[in-house]
Parts: structure tokens; C-alpha cells; sequence
């Protein structure tokens, strides 16, 4: 996934050129029977349409908000897991001694037990990332062409060009990585393979008693964090208000120019009666020109319904793609590049060979994965 640093008005324009067609067709035509045919009826009271409008404003308003609290809570709980991780690898790295223990290990041997809990955290937020990479019928993103179009000829998104057993490759044994790619929650078996090698390190005596809870307490922590993430994954912005706020900007859109034309057209004949009461009367073609302008006024309605159809749908259009924070478009919570920076932290808390540890995720497009 990837956020964006800066959002052009290019890029905005190029993300929503489809509706910008549309926008101009639905002004276009109506502008068309009523200068071209003179169906002068063919027009609506501009007030009732202005009161839809600024309702429509509220519901936009009420939406972007809720659904940018769902957008700042799933990056909330991605900084709690990039928190918990060096604190996880801080206590992998001071815990695991051979202080308690009957058998003792060499330092080797101990940093082949530290790293191993290491890798398998990184296994775990992989898992992670691939599960909330899952398509959902409800995200917008799976069948919005504009979204597909982006994501898919601009952005590599890193889960939907690996798989998960590509990337557990190096990370766990193969009898692990079997056992997790077996498993339902594949995340939550990460976590209990953990588990499972902390109590049998405290059985043996490289973790004493209140180490070995601290550490446990941990797994707990993640598995609080995963249950967050996933809550917000699967439980969607609820699809009354979604779906009916988008019926009501395509209503709103569709009935604005003609509110606007009729307005316009009354502008222009005032300007052309205007031009008639100059004294004295202008030379050359200046006042010929505005008159020009007054008789054809009523054409603008196009350009400004189109601006002002724009708006609102492009700001129920960012409501909409901030509903879900983890489908991969370039506004959403860089889980990615997030899991890497805590990979790159943790490997380095434990003393790992530097050659060893990837590097950070390029930006690429002017966005972050």
C-alpha cells in the first residue's frame, strides 16, 4: 500500500477524469434543448436544488469524517505495532540467557534463538499484511476503474504480486511455514508458534519465570493489535450511508444545470439590456461583443456545473476510498513500508549481520508502499 506525499491537482484530475465525462455530458444537454430546441420550460427553481446541495454538504461532511476516524485508527494501531515490535526485540535480546539455565549455550547459539523469534515476528506481520490485503466484496477498489487503473499500471503492490509463501521463504523453517500456510488465520498461527517456543525456552531455562510472562504478555499485545486491524478489515463503513450518499450526489449532479441555466440566461439578458443604456453609445466592437456575451450566457452554466459537480463528487469520492485502510490505494496506511522499517529495527536490536537485513522500501511515484 502506499500514501502520498504530494497529490497534484494533476494526478486528482487524472484519477477522476471518467466523471469529469460524465459531468460534462449530463450539463451539456440540457444546455442543448434549452438554447437549441427553446424548450425555455425545460429548467427547475434554483432554491430547492441550492437546499440539496448544502444538505448534501453536512452528509459529506459527516462521512469524510467518520471515515477518516476509520483511516487514523488503523494508523494508530500500526504505530502500536511498530512500538510493541522493538519492545518484543528488546526482550528477545536481554531475556534469552543462559543465566537459569542447566545446559549452558554458547553466544552463537543463543542468537540462533533470538533471531529465530526475530524472523518468525517478521513471518507474523507478513501474514498480517497479506490477510488485510484480502479483497473484500464492499471495497471500492476491487471494481472502480479509475482505482484499478491506478494501483494497477502505477503502484506495485508488494502483496498482490507475491504470494505469502513466497515471502515466509527465509523467515521459518519449511515445517513452519507449512503448518501457518495450513492454517486459517495464518497470522494467529505465527503468534502460537511463538508462543510455544517461548514456554519451551523457559522450560529449559534460557527464559526465567517472569521473563518468559513479559514475553508472553507480548504475544498477547499482538494478538490485541491483530484483532484491531482486522476488525476494521471486516467490519465495513456501513453500506446505508455509503450507497445513499452516493445516490444523492448523482442526484444533485444530474438536477444542477438545470437550476444553474435558467439563472444564467436571466444574467445574460440583463446584460444585454445593460449594453442598450449606454450613452453614448460605445464605438467599435466592445459593446457588440458583450451583447454577444449576454445573448449567449446562459453556456457558462456548463463549465461552472461542471466545477461544482466535481467537488462534491470528489470529495465523496476521498470519503469513499478512506472507508478501507488496507486495500492498496495511495492514500492508505503504508503497511508495507511500515513492516519493513520494524524489520530493519528489530534485526538491528538483536545485532544482526548487517549485509543481512533488507533495506528500506523505495518511494516510488512520489508514494510510500
Amino acid at each position: 500500500m502506499y500514501t502520498r506525499r504530494n497529490y497534484s491537482i494533476r494526478d486528482m484530475l487524472s484519477w477522476t477524469r471518467r466523471y469529469i465525462y460524465i459531468f460534462v455530458i449530463l450539463s451539456l444537454i440540457p444546455v442543448l434543448l434549452y438554447t437549441g430546441l427553446r424548450w425555455y420550460w425545460l429548467h427547475l427553481p434554483w432554491l430547492p436544488i441550492g437546499l440539496v446541495g448544502t444538505a448534501l454538504a453536512f452528509i459529506i461532511s459527516f462521512k469524510n469524517n467518520a471515515t477518516y476516524g476509520r483511516l487514523w485508527e488503523a494508523r494508530k494501531i500500526w504505530g502500536g505495532i511498530v512500538n510493541a515490535s522493538r519492545s518484543f526485540a528488546m526482550m528477545t535480546n536481554d531475556f534469552i540467557t543462559n543465566e537459569r539455565a542447566e545446559h549452558k549455550l554458547s553466544e552463537k547459539e543463543l542468537f540462533a534463538f533470538r533471531k529465530q523469534l526475530i524472523m518468525r515476528h517478521v513471518a507474523w506481520m507478513a501474514s498480517l499484511r497479506h490477510a488485510l490485503r484480502t479483497p473484500k466484496p464492499w471495497e471500492i477498489s476491487n471494481y472502480n476503474k479509475s482505482d484499478r487503473e491506478y494501483i494497477d499500471n502505477r503502484l506495485n503492490v508488494k502483496e498482490r504480486v507475491s504470494t505469502l509463501d513466497e515471502e515466509l521463504t527465509g523467515y521459518v523453517t519449511e515445517e513452519e511455514k507449512y503448518f501457518i500456510l495450513s492454517q486459517r488465520n495464518k497470522q494467529g498461527a505465527c503468534l502460537n508458534l511463538q508462543s510455544k517456543q517461548l514456554r519451551d525456552l523457559k522450560e529449559k531455562g534460557y527464559i526465567w519465570e517472569f521473563a518468559f510472562l513479559e514475553m508472553e504478555r507480548m504475544q498477547v499485545e499482538f494478538f490485541t493489535l491483530q484483532g484491531k486491524v482486522e476488525r476494521i478489515k471486516n467490519f465495513p463503513y456501513p453500506r446505508q450511508f455509503a450507497t445513499l450518499n452516493r445516490f444523492f450526489i448523482w442526484i444533485f449532479v444530474f438536477l444542477l444545470p438545470y437550476g444553474m441555466m435558467h439563472e444564467f440566461n436571466k444574467i445574460g439578458k440583463q446584460i444585454v439590456e445593460l449594453t442598450h443604456t449606454w450613452k453614448p453609445y460605445p464605438e467599435g466592437g466592445y459593446h457588440h461583443l458583450i451583447e454577444l456575451i449576454g445573448e449567449h450566457f446562459v453556456w457558462f452554466t456548463i463549465p461552472f456545473s461542471i466545477v461544482i459537480s466535481w467537488i462534491f463528487h470528489t470529495m465523496e469520492r476521498i470519503g469513499e476510498v478512506s472507508e478501507n485502510p488496507f486495500e492498496g490505494t495511495p492514500n492508505d496506511v503504508p503497511i508495507t513500508t511500515m513492516s519493513r522499517g520494524i524489520e530493519i529495527d528489530i534485526r538491528q536490536i538483536i545485532g544482526d549481520e548487517p549485509d543481512e537485513i533488507p533495506g528500506p522500501i523505495e518511494a516510488r511515484f512520489d508514494t510510500q508502499m
